[in-house]
């Protein structure tokens, strides 16, 4: 593989890195808060295509034009923020919350339960092939020193990063995100209702909202969408958000970006089918070597940080 090649194959793993990020986040969020794996989130993302793909297909005629995609792409990326956001709110006041005091398998069995069954919504909802996800920019590219670079592609970061930018100043520069934090390490699984409830709530409809986002930037990443998208990119955002630091947010931007190139650069080299092992061997000698992910904090035996 040459050098135009191998940049060639970096835009790609950065680009779909970013939306693997983002729904890297959202386990993320959820785990920091209450310490639980959310594993529907994939499904949820997935349901946001769904949505995202009904949108588009109803406001994007073949051909259009760039501005008028646009547009059209930030609308369906809203709704299906929205949409994600607030299913994942009612999964957490219907399922896990009345979990929160039950012994640990009970809400991890829920969420494989609720994984499945939103699956099958994906199945009646879209069908059991795959669905042609609209194509704004019709595959147009740009030369940049020999390397191309797709429209589309761009279009991805441009819908994926701003999210994340505003994450980071949520957290960082506002009360909520003091607050949430302040629960993440006082209350964990024990908070039920008031405040610390509250809390619990905006942070899986946050988690849901970028899982929407992300799903808008996968269906346009990858042209398709099918009921079982979910299950993949769930499995390769988990993967990122572990490799990241499992409760990191910057860990999880950074897990993502590190997946999305780990898979890119294996699909050049050992073709389609050898990607997931490559990525989860890499995960593993990692893990081997710093459990706690990259950005993750050592324990000692005695449990202190």
């Amino acid at each position: 593989m040459d050098l135009a090649s191998f940049l060639q194959q970096c835009g790609i793993g950065i680009t779909s890195g970013v939306f693997l990020g983002l729904m890297a986040v959202g386990y993320t969020l959820v785990y920091g808060t209450v310490g639980l794996i959310h594993f529907a989130h994939g499904d949820v993302v997935m349901l946001g295509g769904c949505l995202a793909l009904a949108i588009l297909s109803f406001l994007v005629p073949l051909p259009v034009v760039p501005v008028t995609g646009c547009l059209a792409v930030i609308l369906a990326a809203s709704c299906s923020g929205l949409f994600c956001g607030c299913l994942n709110v009612c999964i957490d006041r219907f399922v896990y919350r009345p979990l929160r005091d039950a012994p640990p398998l009970s809400p991890l069995v829920s969420a494989i339960g609720v994984s499945f069954i939103l699956m099958n919504v994906g199945l009646v909802w879209i069908g059991p092939t795959d669905r042609a996800f609209p194509e704004i920019f019709l595959a147009s590219t740009r030369t940049v020193g020999g390397i191309s670079i797709l429209m589309a592609d761009l279009l991805v970061l441009a819908i994926s990063v701003p999210p994340l930018l505003c994450l980071y100043v949520l957290l960082r520069q506002t009360r909520f995100g003091r607050s949430l934090r302040s629960i993440a390490a006082i209350t964990r699984v024990t908070a039920r209702s008031g405040e610390a409830g509250k809390l619990i709530g905006a942070t899986f409809f946050i988690s849901g909202f970028l899982g929407g986002v992300a799903s808008v930037a996968a269906g346009i990443h990858a042209t398709t969408i099918n009921y079982q998208m979910g299950h993949q990119m769930g499995l390769y955002a988990l993967t990122a958000a572990v490799l990241g630091g499992i409760g990191s947010v910057p860990g999880a931007i950074v897990g993502g970006l590190v997946v999305g190139l780990l898979r890119a650069i294996s699909v050049a080299v050992l073709g389609p089918r050898w990607a997931m092992a490559s990525v989860f061997l890499v995960l593993i000698v990692f893990l081997a070597f710093r459990p706690q992910g990259i950005y993750g904090k050592s324990k000692t035996r005695g449990g202190q940080r």
